[in-house]
């Protein structure tokens, strides 16, 4: 485990052996990171935010509580995971408002999504697994699993395979370019096709 000294993580944080956090990240009290995960520069890493094994989150990026990451998800450069559906810094008489006049509500990311950078995801969403979220886009619902999403708000516009690159359409069937695995669609649900 490596942790720079200009990192703020709390002693009540659990990280995971392997795990690096770099110069100026913060990781709040009861976050726990799995093994191997890496927080870049400046990143937030909420309370009681969880992250799989293999997770990687840039800089710059905010992951606030409570999100819940799969193994293996990539947070880009800038991105947001909100908390709040009704933000507001004061309540309807005016006075501040504290952490008991709201309740946090989390995004969700499966395994090996990723997220590009600058994009938002807006509490609460569920990324898929295997999902790609384009640079800039912004989520305000959730995202099938291998689902390529881009836009404001984001749509899907097509399919990627576990190796990242956008589905072939061949034969009736997707076909990831990279890999030659196999996938099949149904009803607007992708599946990795069987071998019979």
């Amino acid at each position: 485990m490596r942790i720079l000294d200009s990192a703020d993580v709390s002693p009540e944080a659990i990280i995971g052996a392997g795990s690096s956090i770099w110069h100026l990240a913060q990781v709040r009290e009861g976050a726990r990171l799995g093994e191997n995960c890496i927080i870049g520069r400046s990143a937030y890493i909420g309370t009681g935010v969880v992250l799989g094994d293999n997770c990687k989150v840039q800089n710059l990026a905010l992951v606030y509580e409570p999100a819940v990451l799969g193994h293996g998800v990539f947070i880009g450069p800038a991105v947001v995971l909100t908390n709040d559906t009704y933000p507001r810094a004061i309540n309807p008489d005016g006075s501040q408002k504290s952490a008991h006049d709201w309740q946090p509500v989390g995004v969700e990311i499966g395994d090996g999504a990723s997220i590009g950078a600058r994009a938002v995801c807006i509490a609460p969403a569920r990324i898929g697994a295997w999902a790609t979220v384009a640079a800039g886009a912004v989520v305000t619902k959730d995202v099938p699993a291998f689902a390529l999403v881009a836009g404001v708000p984001a749509r899907r516009i097509g399919w990627v395979g576990k190796a990242g690159h956008p589905l072939e359409l061949v034969d009736g069937g997707w076909v990831c370019p990279a890999t030659g695995d196999r996938y099949t669609e149904t009803d607007g649900i992708l599946e990795e096709a069987i071998d019979d």
